[in-house]
């Protein structure tokens, strides 16, 4: 059974003062390294992060010692806690590490149950909606005060926000998109301050305001990005 292995690296960002000048410079110092001495070994990296997908932990072990050493050569260092190797741990690969997940691009990649096409479960080593990325979501839409802004209508708020949250829907629902639904739920609750807050006859009744939305979104399933994947969700 072969065994895959992740190499996860980070950059010490204190070491370089300008993120343009880094990115460009590790296309040299990184990219054409990796192409140059290890073919074998695929890697993706954006701006200062990166993976290197390595068969073994002997394989991973070994490219860390040389990266440590090639950015010692260009006087850079790699993070020391955002490095590490990491076992990918599946139905398939089932041995015990004391790294079996990372952070990439706002997804989390770790061991997940999955169903297979005929409804089988099973174990995967797959991305979901990170934690830090789902609280950066949350945070940003508690800026939008929803509460506050009685004055706007349902079809307003739509246009205002819509925007934010079909990307962030298009992009984190690609990979385990029930992953999404806690935050999208969270964007549902805000929503339905607005309605207490917009209607007198909705005041104070929460489960009232949740269910004045619902019916709308039967009837208008689009109005809100996130409606059609949340109330789907529900079964609703």
């Amino acid at each position: 059974m072969v065994r895959r292995w992740f190499l996860r690296r980070g950059l010490n960002k204190g070491v370089s003062p300008v993120r343009y000048w880094q990115n460009l410079f590790l296309h040299y110092a990184f990219d054409q390294c990796m192409a140059r001495e290890y073919p074998q070994i695929p890697f993706e990296r954006y701006a200062d992060d990166a993976l290197c997908h390595c068969r073994s932990e002997a394989q991973a072990e070994a490219l860390l010692k040389a990266l440590k050493h090639r950015m010692e050569e260009v006087r850079l260092e790699l993070h020391p806690q955002k490095t590490k190797v990491v076992y990918c741990k599946d139905d398939d690969r089932r041995g015990d590490y004391p790294d079996t997940s990372f952070d990439f691009l706002g997804y989390t990649f770790r061991p997940r149950q999955s169903k297979n096409r005929w409804g089988k479960f099973f174990i995967n080593f797959s991305p979901a909606i990170s934690n830090k990325a789902a609280k950066a979501m949350r945070q940003r839409s508690r800026g939008w005060n929803w509460p506050e802004r009685s004055d706007k209508q349902l079809e307003d708020l739509a246009r205002m926000f819509n925007p934010s949250i079909q990307g962030w829907i298009n992009y984190y629902r690609r990979y385990y998109p029930s992953a999404l639904y806690p935050t999208l739920k969270c964007l549902e609750r805000r929503l339905v301050m607005w309605a207490t807050r917009k209607h007198k006859r909705l005041r104070h009744h929460r489960r009232r305001a949740a269910q004045w939305l619902a019916r709308i979104a039967q009837k208008q399933p689009t109005l809100f990005a996130h409606w059609q994947l949340l109330y789907a969700a529900a079964g609703r």
